[in-house]
């Protein structure tokens, strides 16, 4: 069994995904490590470059877009290790990152993860870890009120505004971004489930692997830097809101069903497909000029 698989999933961030590839070749985990790029049907000559500049990299090429959480578990079924290293290809790891992770999974035996720090190019701190959400919280998004009750303790308790990033503790859900699972914990929990093809599937793991009795953790002790949002600022706003509705969904359905009881499940269910429903009309209509144009026509007198 390998000790560590470094598993990308790419999508038409080519240059980005050469410059993580690189840092990896320098600071990665060494001989021992294997790293593998699955890359979901990109247009931008991703897999060539991965080939062609890359060949120690384990190259999975699709041929179409099967999303994150498949694309993650390809990766992930690849090869059995001791541990997995997720990464966005618009991550640069930096020395001694990868080592300091290993170590602190080693020397915790009931942590089935840990995150790094994680720093923006300018070497901003990054909000990275976050509480479960509760349907309360995701209305808000839905919304984009967060900020209107940023002081309220459910807002609080997701953000976690009480905590800069800057110290070692558990936490509830860090970005998939950069994060190091433990294989045993993965094998007794499953892997991504793939009814949340892009959102929501970092955090219906983490949730159980919480529920399984497993630790998750956030170290500053590694650090590497996030071109924050590289891939899904290439979706467009309406498809990005109906993955995330879609993602949501199916966590809700997943988590909340038994925990709700029904009145407060279904409750929840209509006001989020109504906020969803209103978010969508709004991105829908935002281009239309002509429709602006008659229904200010139809609300004069």
């Amino acid at each position: 069994m390998l000790s560590l698989t470094i598993c990308l999933v790419n999508w038409n961030t080519r240059e980005l995904l050469a410059q993580c590839l690189t840092a990896l070749r320098e600071h990665g985990a060494g001989p021992d490590a294997r790293v593998i790029v699955v890359d979901n049907a990109s247009s931008d000559g991703s897999a060539e470059m991965v080939r062609e500049c890359f060949p120690e990299v384990t190259l999975i090429a699709n041929s179409e877009n099967r999303g994150y959480a498949a694309a993650s578990n390809q990766a992930l079924n690849e090869a059995a290790a001791e541990f997995h290293l997720l990464l966005n290809p618009d991550v640069i790891v930096t020395p001694g990152a990868v080592p300091a992770l290993l170590h602190f999974l080693r020397e915790h035996p009931q942590a089935a993860a840990v995150a790094p720090q994680l720093r923006y190019p300018d070497g901003r701190v990054q909000a990275s870890c976050r509480g479960f959400p509760s349907p309360w919280v995701v209305l808000l998004q839905m919304l984009d009120w967060t900020e209107r009750f940023a002081r309220s303790r459910s807002v609080r308790e997701y953000r976690l505004d009480n905590w800069g990033h800057d110290r070692e503790r558990q936490v509830d859900q860090p970005m998939a971004s950069a994060l190091l699972l433990r294989g045993r914990a993965l094998r007794e929990v499953g892997l991504f489930d793939e009814g949340c093809p892009i959102f929501f599937n970092d955090v219906d793991l983490c949730y159980r692997l919480r529920q399984a009795g497993w630790e998750i953790w956030f170290t500053p002790s590694a650090q590497m830097i996030h071109h924050a949002g590289s891939a899904i600022a290439l979706l467009a706003p309406r498809e990005r809101l109906e993955r995330w509705y879609q993602g949501w969904a199916h966590y809700h359905r997943k988590h909340f069903r038994r925990r709700a009881g029904f009145f407060g499940f279904w409750a929840a269910r209509v006001l989020l497909a109504c906020a969803f429903a209103a978010q969508w009309l709004r991105i829908t209509l935002r281009p239309g000029d002509r429709i602006r144009r008659l229904l200010r026509r139809l609300r004069r007198p």
